[in-house]
């Protein structure tokens, strides 16, 4: 192994795997052996088993379908505010010296501590929910494109002008352009948050949802189907970062030279 030298494509799946199944051994041999009860760790067969009944008999399907859902619209309406903030903000310097403090003061806040005034002020419906994921999500998106945007390099900017390109076409055509496979990677990033922010909406006030599933499974000390909840929720996460990796790769391919 070299620093900063990158592998084979095969290589790499097949490191990601040995450390799921080695990471999966020693659960197994934890739990199995019998050096952590099962009353506060279940084994990998009994979690697949509750799984497998919370799927085909409890409609676990229905919750899943329900936190996706809150995810992708709670973290759709962020990014289509943050984009054109963050690349104002990003271009314009007056613009940024404007929103720049309250966005670095709002992105500090902790999303959870807005739950008991989201539920005052709109209930415990799917707004309060869309609220709590937009709120996390928002400001840290705002403030990473911006510094994505500010951070263009200048021999790109000083060639348009010497082109003659106009303000209007420099943002098109240089920083959009330019800052588009950062954004979309801090897009990436910023969806893996969103879904922290959605357990936590569910954990209070929710009747749906793996957030609500995984309250019910901690009053009966079902395990199982705590662990089984988390482990959907990281199976959805990795799915979409994946997908997040192959659309980048595919929208800019300049992007990944040297990786």
């Amino acid at each position: 192994m070299k620093p900063l030298t990158a592998v084979s494509a095969g290589t790499r799946v097949a490191l990601g795997v040995a450390f799921f199944v080695l990471f999966v051994s020693i659960w197994a041999a934890a739990t199995l052996g019998g050096f952590v009860s099962k009353t506060f760790l279940a084994d990998p067969g009994t979690m697949l088993k509750a799984g497998w009944t919370l799927l085909t008999q409890m409609g676990f399907a229905r919750d899943i379908g329900w936190t996706v859902w809150r995810v992708l619209g709670g973290f759709v309406i962020a990014a289509a505010l943050a984009l054109p903030l963050g690349v104002a903000m990003g271009a314009y310097k007056p613009v940024e010296a404007f929103f720049a403090p309250f966005v670095s003061f709002a992105r500090y806040l902790p999303a959870s501590a807005f739950i008991p005034l989201l539920i005052l002020w709109v209930g415990i419906g799917e707004a309060q929910k869309l609220a709590v994921i937009f709120i996390g999500s928002f400001f840290q998106l705002v403030l990473m494109i911006a510094v994505t945007v500010g951070n263009t390099r200048r021999d790109l900017v000083e060639a348009a002008y010497t082109l003659g390109v106009s303000d209007q076409g420099l943002i098109r055509r240089v920083l959009i352009p330019s800052a588009a496979p950062e954004i979309a990677e801090t897009l990436r990033m910023v969806l893996g948050w969103a879904w922290t922010y959605v357990i936590v909406a569910e954990l209070i006030g929710a009747s749906s949802g793996i957030g609500h599933m995984i309250t019910d499974s901690q009053a009966l000390l079902a395990t199982d189907q705590i662990i089984f909840g988390i482990v959907i929720i990281g199976l959805i996460g990795l799915g979409s970062d994946l997908l997040f990796l192959a659309v980048n790769r595919r929208l800019f391919p300049w992007a990944a030279l040297g990786r």
